[in-house]
């Protein structure tokens, strides 16, 4: 009976943490403050349309999962990194608007520290490999000729690497989506819609 009573009670504390949550990635938690504050802050006005809310959260799941990937690879210990977040850090509490305990100065920090992971993540997967590869880019720009016509290599080139940055992030993406299980609220999502 006892051990019954604890499976409901952890169930009913593992559902009631997951509805304060807008999405899981692979157990993580992606609470609806923190959505929220990102949403906000990219999108005018006060209210909020599901079918915008439910894309950017997709949008905000890609970038997360692109940081866990980042920190699964270590860059969150390079010396480098954590130089760089250190120097924001000093930064931000020499301008002294915003107190460090202030769960803004937390999210500001957070947001800067994964952004410079996503970049650098970012370099190493897509940029990297789209400027610096002619063979491949070659290879693309033959497979998508028709699309480029009637135009060379030479002309589009750079269309070519913006095209091949895609197709390298949307492969990347994909490969995340089935490595981690990304799980969303959908309850929680229409809630916010309706804010």
């Amino acid at each position: 009976m006892r051990k019954v009573y604890c499976a409901v009670t952890l169930s009913l504390f593992v559902a009631g943490a997951f509805a304060q949550n807008v999405a899981t990635i692979d157990g993580r938690s992606i609470g609806k403050k923190e959505f929220m504050w990102f949403y906000k802050k990219n999108h005018s006005g006060n209210g909020a349309v599901y079918a915008e809310l439910e894309a950017y959260l997709n949008q905000y799941i890609n970038f997360k999962l692109k940081v866990l990937d980042a920190k699964e690879m270590g860059l969150d210990a390079d010396t480098a990194y954590l130089s760089e977040v250190r120097n924001y850090e000093l930064a931000l509490a020499a301008q002294k608007r915003i107190a460090k305990t202030s769960p803004a100065y937390q999210l500001i920090m957070n947001e800067y520290k994964e952004a410079a992971l996503m970049f650098n993540i970012s370099e190493i997967k897509i940029w990297n490999k789209a400027q610096n590869d002619e063979n491949q880019l070659r290879n693309f720009y033959e497979q998508h000729k028709n699309t480029y016509l009637p135009a060379t290599f030479d002309e589009v080139k750079g269309k070519v690497i913006t095209d091949y940055q895609e197709r390298l992030e949307k492969e990347w993406i994909n490969t995340l989506r089935k490595k981690y299980t990304v799980k969303i609220n959908q309850t929680e999502v229409k809630k916010l819609a309706k804010l």
